[in-house]
Parts: structure tokens; C-alpha cells; sequence
């Protein structure tokens, strides 16, 4: 089933939702300040396991003590989809047992 991209103003609305997050080039943004290095590759490997079991990926950066995202849908070509929401809203929930702000 193909995957419809969101109209601006969905896009929007499900921003209003998402604390921190943006649309920056297309794509869904945010990044994560964590309070030490080993902290930050926690949180992005229980990204990448969300990741997993939502079968889409973001651009995922790991830096010294920051975690940034990054995502779109490709099949919708390169647009902002509810899978991207999702994906978003999973990251947001599980970002605050990483320490993560």
C-alpha cells in the first residue's frame, strides 16, 4: 500500500505535537543533547531498534553527546508521511529515559 505524503498543514499540525521537532529541507528534524557520550550511543541504539520494527530509517548522527534525526519517506518521494510522524513519536517518547532534551 502506497504511503500518501501529509499537505503542509498536516505537517504542521503533527509539529504542534512534537516538542523540539521541525521540517527543515523536506525532511522531519530534531536533535538531542544527552549527557555524555556513552549516553548518546544508548539512545541511538534503541533508535535504531524502534527503527527496526518500524521497517523506516532516519539519518541517524551520533556526535560527542548529541543524537540527531533526520527522516522522510522514500517511497513517497523523499515527502513527510505519517510514517515519519511515527517515527518521530517514538523517538520523542523513548528520548526522555535517555536523559535526553
Amino acid at each position: 500500500m502506497p504511503v500518501e505524503p501529509l499537505s503542509q498543514k498536516e505537517i504542521e499540525e503533527r509539529l504542534a505535537e512534537l516538542p523540539g521537532w521541525s521540517l527543515d529541507e523536506g525532511r522531519l528534524t530534531r536533535s538531542y543533547r544527552l549527557g555524555s557520550h556513552f549516553a548518546a550511543t544508548a539512545m541511538v541504539v534503541h533508535v535504531a531498534q524502534v527503527q527496526e520494527e518500524l521497517d523506516h530509517h532516519s539519518d541517524l548522527t551520533l556526535g560527542y553527546n548529541t543524537v540527531s534525526l533526520a527522516v522522510h519517506t522514500h517511497s513517497a518521494g523523499g515527502a513527510v508521511t505519517e510514517k515519519d510522524v511515527e517515527l518521530a513519536r517514538r523517538v520523542q517518547d523513548l528520548a526522555a529515559g535517555h536523559g535526553a532534551h
